[in-house]
């Protein structure tokens, strides 16, 4: 059966939501692209849409009746926002939904992890994604991509820890599958890609792809919550350094086979996705 309502896209201009919406609509599919400025997503309905701004969210479930839900960003605590929203979602007839977490989260876990937990309570079709790190942390506009351009330096608690890197277009092609399947996945999906990587063997890559030296600098946990509550609030930070500190321990060294049970392809490597980028010139 082909799904022929609308799918509503929170965050579709960030690094999941965009390419998710852009398969949805290159597959014929009727989306809402949600964000803050309602940006224009070729072939989407643009939707203003604030987590921290009631007002926007009938407009944007109006004539929905799936969504995929991105948390709001750097928010340690967004069952606050969040809960209140998918009842009126559930209310205004959204039949399924797909929320985008971590693997580091598990559900009842910290921040998202609430949400996650509160889901299938609330929507008969569901599916919580958790995709491991994703590759893009190290290329366009992302923290580690710029300290990359600016100092040749990836900085990291992670020690020698290795992670299941994963193509956030993989990220995105499991979420329409979870979308749009006549069957919902109705569980939670550990997204990585076909291997698990150190940040010394990111760093050893991206030197030989790019033709530039870069290296990988190794901080303690205080070091790294230091760094980063420069760019985000300091709650943000100290969890954002403890997971630093959870690759070093060896939580996120595992690969799954989800994208290719879901997708029917295997996930991208990350030296492909490198080898992509620099053809492209980013």
């Amino acid at each position: 059966m082909t799904h022929t309502g609308t799918t509503l896209v929170i965050g579709a201009t960030g690094t999941t939501g965009r390419r998710t919406a852009a398969q949805l609509t290159a597959m014929g599919h009727r989306v809402k692209a949600a964000s803050r400025r309602a940006t224009p997503i070729d072939g989407a309905e643009p939707a203003p849409f604030d987590w921290y701004d009631p007002a926007t969210h009938p407009a944007a479930l109006d004539g929905v009746d799936r969504a995929y839900l991105i948390p709001p960003v750097g928010d340690s605590d967004p069952t606050v926002t969040m809960l209140p929203f998918l009842h009126q979602a559930r209310s205004a007839g959204v039949r399924r939904a797909v929320l985008l977490s971590s693997s580091a989260i598990p559900e009842g876990g910290p921040a998202v992890g609430k949400v996650h937990q509160a889901l299938p309570d609330l929507f008969e079709q569901w599916a919580v994604l958790r995709p491991s790190w994703f590759m893009q942390n190290f290329t366009g506009t992302h923290a580690h991509a710029q300290s990359i351009r600016d100092e040749g330096i990836i900085w990291t608690a992670t020690d020698d820890g290795r992670v299941g890197f994963v193509d956030a277009e993989d990220i995105a092609a499991v979420a329409v599958r979870a979308l749009i399947d006549e069957r919902a996945p109705n569980t939670d999906l550990v997204l990585t890609g076909p291997e698990a990587l150190s940040h010394d063997d990111i760093a050893a890559l991206i030197t030989e792809i790019i033709g530039r030296t870069v290296v990988h600098r190794r901080l303690s946990l205080e070091g790294m919550r230091d760094r980063l509550a420069a760019q985000v609030p300091v709650e943000f930070a100290a969890m954002l350094a403890g997971l630093d500190r959870a690759i070093a321990e060896g939580v996120e060294d595992r690969v799954t086979d989800t994208v290719q049970r879901l997708t029917g392809r295997p996930p991208r490597a990350f030296k492909a996705l490198l080898e992509g980028e620099t053809r492209r010139g980013h």
